[in-house]
């Protein structure tokens, strides 16, 4: 499995970001023949708050399962900024994640252009990026996984001017999402997305998964039940575990296992010698 480190200039962001890719082109036969050619399904996977590109390879086996699986997987850094535009500053994180990541990657590397082979996933502010870009870019992503989904729109009552931590404050929310009152039925609220795509036949499916002693475990069950009533192909699910990255190795595995990837073609790499 090839790992990768790009920096490119972004221009929806206007300076170089940076980027990790996980490929699975080193994959070989004995006595040494190259498989053949091929363009691969991506997933986009975006951390969480405090995080980076960085994050889901050291935090979790996902290098592994995407070998296993013959998948790519593209990890941009979001900053703290929940994957969402803020044109005054020229964040356009959302329009980054949702159309320029994927144009320039499939540039850059031998992906799939299909959308059934195209999908977006992520951990808490990274499940509410993957949730919001997903839906928003729907023409894209054929599916869409969210882990432990920390969906602000859900909670802004909740948001004060003298919160502790500077995530769970008002004037935090206000700078990245705008004023608290215009958010609910903007394009940053997730239930006024899907509602757009309420009687779509090809609305991205949905995978959702929430830990049992997670904080956020009221906030995805009711995310599950709303997408559900409106008709999406939800799979929920509940498991021991918190906030934190055992879950989330857990889980990525079994959203590999979910996405429509069909069978992985054998081959030598470093953790399949026998072949």
């Amino acid at each position: 499995m090839a790992l990768i480190q790009v920096n490119f200039v972004s221009q929806t962001l206007m300076r170089t970001v940076p980027l990790q890719v996980v490929l699975p082109v080193d994959k070989f036969t004995v006595p040494g023949q190259p498989l053949p050619e091929r363009q691969y399904p991506t997933l986009y996977l975006l951390h969480g708050i405090f995080g980076n590109y960085t994050d889901w390879v050291s935090g979790t086996r996902i290098q592994r399962w995407a070998e296993e699986h013959d998948l790519a997987v593209v990890m941009p850094s979001g900053d703290n900024r929940f994957y969402v535009d803020q044109p005054a500053s020229r964040d356009l994180y959302g329009e980054f994640i949702g159309r320029e990541l994927v144009e320039i990657t499939r540039r850059m590397f031998p992906l799939s252009r299909k959308r059934e082979d195209t999908f977006i996933g992520g951990l808490s502010m990274g499940g509410y990026g993957a949730l919001r870009n997903g839906l928003k870019y729907h023409e894209t992503f054929g599916a869409i996984a969210a882990l432990s989904t920390a969906n602000v729109v859900a909670t802004l009552d909740q948001y004060t001017d003298d919160a502790p931590v500077f995530f769970q404050g008002k004037p935090y929310i206000e700078a990245l999402f705008g004023p608290v009152a215009q958010i609910p039925g903007s394009d940053k609220d997730l239930l006024y997305l899907a509602d757009r795509l309420a009687d779509n036949p090809d609305k991205p499916r949905v995978y959702l998964a929430c830990g049992q002693s997670d904080h956020l475990l009221p906030v995805n069950r009711a995310l599950a039940h709303d997408l559900e009533a409106r008709h999406f192909a939800v799979t929920y699910r509940e498991a021991p575990g918190d906030h934190e990255w055992d879950f989330w190795d857990s889980q990525i595995r079994q959203v590999v296992e979910w996405l429509p990837l069909g069978g992985a073609a054998a081959g030598v790499n470093s953790g399949n010698v026998g072949v």
